[in-house]
């Protein structure tokens, strides 16, 4: 059996939560192929911050999942003027490498063209993490050239390791 996707609700947030968590950050992170365990400490996302996502209608988080068991999930998020915003990306570190990931990406982007009406898909990833930025390239995604400074001193974001993270700025025409 193969992944169902659906759109996350508020009862989804409590198993929600702690799975990116895992997905982003901590020992559990490091089972997988990309994390940022080694770049941030603290949580990855809180609660409130989830059911916020949930109730504006400029989100939408999708899930995936394997004989209803969350396995993977992405957020898509209406940035206006055609422009959606891709985040949140996380698999079971477990699972990671079969697939999934690109499933997720694939839907998000259906999600973005077909309920948003976009026409670019954007991602912002940690500079330090490239790997993962090549790993977006190679599933279709550019590099700007764009540089956005990290959140350093905002926790909802994590507590950085390191003085020097910052964001790059990926695009994709879904045209």
């Amino acid at each position: 059996m193969s992944e169902v996707f659906r759109a996350a609700t508020l009862d989804d947030v409590e198993r929600l939560q702690p799975f990116v968590h895992a997905a982003y950050r901590g020992d559990s992170a490091r089972k997988g192929w990309t994390h940022e365990a080694d770049l941030l400490d603290g949580q990855r996302t809180d609660v409130a911050a989830l059911r916020a996502m949930i109730e504006d209608p400029t989100y939408v988080i999708l899930l995936a999942e394997r004989h209803g068991v969350l396995v993977g999930c992405v957020s898509v998020n209406d940035k206006g003027d055609r422009l959606a915003y891709l985040g949140m990306l996380s698999v079971d570190p477990e699972r990671q490498g079969g697939g999934l990931g690109r499933k997720l990406i694939a839907a998000a982007e259906d999600t973005a063209r077909t309920r948003f009406g976009a026409r670019t898909m954007e991602m912002t990833v940690i500079v330090q993490r490239r790997e993962l930025i090549d790993w977006y390239v190679r599933c279709g995604y550019a590099e700007t050239g764009e540089s956005r400074p990290f959140p350093s001193t905002d926790p909802r974001f994590g507590l950085p390791r390191r003085d020097d993270l910052a964001f790059t700025v990926l695009t994709r025409d879904l045209t």
